[in-house]
């Protein structure tokens, strides 16, 4: 090997080291922020509304810019007062999984896990409607999905790949253990809408605890979807990362 050659390969050899390094410097993992907030990473398991795990998912880790992670601690303190914890679904999520996504969505004979997260969307509707684009908030590391949980936390059993499944927003839906939500996480229907009218009682009361708790830290609710919340002052509002989700 040439010198020359032998030089340009250890700058190509720095560069492809370096680029995950830089991107990732900004970033932390959220047990490391704050140990007392619960993980319940959907994506990394089977239990999600494509049936499988999520590309990019490498391991079961919220990963969060430093930012949001400092934020949401924050939130942590309160709700810990008032005798509840969070737990995060998803938080940074990498643009491959997004691509995974979009090619579940336009794979129609795939709907294996309809029955519960889509009962009544028809999948050809997923685009349109709103429930998938080819971008995400979620890939710029200051957007995160959660709910809370009464303390002490009840035992939440596994999904079993394979079990029946329920409708969503059924009474009989997935045992998860966080308070009522009125449906849950990742549930495509109008009834997620976090002001949702037809959404009463205890319910609506814990929606709106949630959503009081994120916007006094400086988070702000989609209001399509109860769960989801961005950082207002995002570090990287115009930027959609690729590193895995990994240590």
């Amino acid at each position: 090997m040439s010198f020359m050659r032998a030089l340009l390969l250890s700058a190509l050899l720095i560069v492809s080291f370096a680029v995950p390094a830089h991107a990732t410097s900004g970033f932390v993992a959220l047990h490391d922020a704050d140990p007392t907030i619960r993980h319940d990473i959907r994506y990394y398991t089977a239990h999600n509304f494509v049936g499988t795990r999520i590309d990019g998912y490498r391991a079961p880790l919220c990963i969060l810019t430093r930012q949001a992670a400092k934020a949401l601690r924050g939130v942590q303190r309160e709700v810990l007062r008032r005798g509840y914890t969070l737990k995060v679904y998803d938080c940074y999520r990498p643009q491959r999984a997004v691509d995974h996504f979009v090619r579940w969505a336009r794979d129609l004979a795939d709907q294996r896990m309809k029955t519960e997260f889509y009962p009544r969307v028809d999948k050809t509707r997923l685009f349109e409607d709103g429930y998938i684009a080819e971008k995400s908030g979620h890939s710029r590391g200051s957007t995160l999905d959660l709910t809370i949980v009464k303390l002490p936390p009840r035992h939440q059993r596994p999904y079993v790949p394979g079990e029946r499944l329920v409708n969503c927003d059924a009474s009989g839906r997935f045992p998860d253990n966080t308070v009522d939500m009125a449906t849950g996480y990742d549930c495509f229907d109008t009834l997620s809408h976090t002001d949702d009218p037809r959404v009463t009682g205890q319910a609506r009361e814990n929606r709106q605890l949630l959503k009081a708790a994120m916007a006094r830290a400086g988070f702000r609710n989609l209001p399509e979807e109860w769960w989801h919340f961005t950082l207002n002052d995002e570090p990287f509002p115009d930027t959609y990362f690729d590193f895995p989700v990994a240590r």
